[in-house]
């Protein structure tokens, strides 16, 4: 067999084999789009399940809190277990409550978020938030300072969100300042993202927990629901930014939430 016929061969093997390698990868990208479009439907269908389940569970659970108001206005103060009962009817009064507040708080997480675009000034936004949360703070002996940009801060946002977000973040941080700190809001832009900063001087969070720690329902604090971070950083993402953490154990926390410009 001559050379030229070698050649050719081994040129219609190279083909076959590079054939072969672009339709195994090809197949193989096939495959994994069809898995994740099926989790993408059957995550969808949970969802869908979910909201609906939260939805039944808060029509008789309406029910029980009204009950347990009228039972308790029904008791007879002379009763000599009045006391005892109006106790324990109070227990379970707070704890539907608190259940009714965790299913109010899955089905805004869990729900379709539309946004209400419009471009929005910043440092506005912000003082109305620090104005507004200020009374709450020096409650916890908290001490609010914010650094507002020389310049107009304008991003294409839905405000009302973004407020939510951002006080989700300054809710958070006095919850890790339990004797008391300083809460600094910085606002920032780059040449395309507008940079929030919610900083505290709390107790910081240790490295192994900062990966979980926009995971939904997880938390570290007592009766937290773990949905505030959760539900600040799927804000973030809906408007195409981001919520970023970094923190220091016995400095406390930096929450940046990045969005991008008015126009960008």
């Amino acid at each position: 067999m001559g050379a030229f016929t070698w050649g050719l061969l081994a040129g219609w093997l190279s083909s076959l084999l590079l054939a072969s390698t672009a339709t195994a990868y090809f197949y193989r990208r096939f495959v994994l789009l069809e898995r994740r479009a099926r989790r993408a439907e059957r995550l969808a269908e949970l969802g869908t399940l979910t909201g609906g389940l939260a939805h039944e569970i808060k029509n008789p659970l309406s029910t029980v809190q009204l009950n347990l108001q009228l039972l308790q206005e029904d008791l007879d103060p002379h009763n000599p277990a009045y006391s005892r009962l109006v106790n324990r009817l109070g227990t379970v009064k707070n704890e539907t409550t608190r259940l009714r507040e965790i299913l109010d708080d899955f089905l805004r997480y869990a729900g379709r978020i539309e946004l209400d675009r419009k471009p929005t000034e910043l440092n506005a936004l912000i003082e109305e938030l620090v104005d507004f949360f200020a009374p709450q703070a020096q409650v916890s002996r908290v001490q609010i300072r914010f650094s507002r940009s020389q310049r107009d801060v304008v991003a294409n946002i839905d405000p009302k969100l973004i407020k939510q977000a951002v006080l989700n973040l300054m809710i958070n941080a006095v919850q890790a300042m339990p004797t008391g700190g300083e809460l600094i809001l910085n606002l920032n832009q780059t040449l395309s993202d507008v940079v929030i900063d919610v900083i505290d001087t709390g107790i910081g969070i240790e490295p192994q927990k900062l990966a979980k720690i926009f995971d939904a329902y997880y938390t570290t604090k007592r009766g937290g629901t773990g949905l505030g971070l959760a539900m600040a950083r799927r804000i973030a993402h809906e408007h195409h930014g981001e919520l970023s953490v970094t923190s220091e154990i016995g400095r406390g926390s930096d929450f940046r939430l990045s969005l991008p410009q008015a126009g960008a």
